[in-house]
């Protein structure tokens, strides 16, 4: 089983759960808990991924963008001032 979608998942629940926090009515205290809480989620999310998830096959000159067919054609390159 792949651990990366489901922390990534579990994480941004967590999160947005948070955003409605005040919305749904919990208490100052609570709201307070899940915001100190919430900085070792993201730590967490980001061990997972660096050490499950899977690099890119490509590199940056290769694919700009990696979820993106768009190959670079070197018309990005800035130029150097003479």
């Amino acid at each position: 089983m792949n651990k990366v979608p489901l922390v990534i998942t579990l994480v941004t629940a967590y999160l947005v759960f948070f955003q409605l926090s005040p919305l749904i009515g919990l208490g100052d205290d609570v709201i307070l808990l899940i915001f100190v809480i919430s900085p070792f989620m993201v730590i967490a999310m980001l061990y997972v991924i660096l050490k499950y998830g899977k690099p890119s096959r490509y590199t940056f000159d290769e694919r700009f963008y990696d979820d993106w067919d768009y190959k670079r054609n070197g018309k990005e390159e800035m130029e150097q001032p003479n």
